[in-house]
């Protein structure tokens, strides 16, 4: 099974120092939507794994959350796409957990749920600590511009194995036409 593993804020959506702490804050990136569902119809399972510590700051609770994942749903279902998993670490940067990126916990639980071994799996995220949970479980990495990407690029320019493109659905039509 092909197994993408898609980073939310700054990859799909629009991303915010504020946090995303509402569907109403919640704001596809152009052509993001329409990357996942092309990867839906090429027969790939599309799971995001992301960082949401806005839970643990009090900044949000689960019910919005909840509510933000359900809008992105909606707004795929619209032309024709999905996400088959999404897999959230809710604790503060300090925590000591193994679900925070960079660690690779949630990586962990994408795969298992999905039963797909290491080396069918992509990651496709903006910031450092993607790549470094894409390592740290040793999937390949794709990296976006987007969000943090302009940013994390200078970081990873000694990176000549971590392929970088504009946008997810720049990533995503290369993935798809090689």
């Amino acid at each position: 099974m092909k197994l993408i593993i898609l980073d939310r804020d700054g990859v799909i959506n629009e991303d915010s120092e504020e946090y995303i702490k509402s569907p109403e804050e919640w704001t596809p990136i152009p052509g993001s939507l329409q990357a996942i569902t092309d990867l839906n119809q090429s027969g790939y399972r599309v799971v995001i794994v992301t960082n949401q510590s806005g839970l643990a700051r009090g900044l949000f609770d689960i019910d919005a959350l909840n509510a933000i994942h359900q809008k992105m749903q909606n707004e795929l279902g619209k032309i024709g796409g999905h996400i088959d998993g999404i897999f959230f670490c809710p604790h503060g940067p300090k925590a000591r957990c193994n679900c925070r990126k960079p660690k690779p916990g949630l990586l962990l639980q994408a795969s298992q749920r999905f039963f797909s071994d290491n080396t069918g799996i992509i990651s496709i995220g903006d910031s450092l600590r993607d790549l470094q949970a894409a390592d740290n479980f040793g999937v390949r990495h794709i990296h976006v511009l987007t969000g943090n990407g302009v940013k994390t690029k200078e970081m990873i320019s000694h990176r000549n194995d971590v392929p970088v493109y504009d946008n997810l659905y720049s990533a995503v039509q290369e993935l798809l036409n090689n």
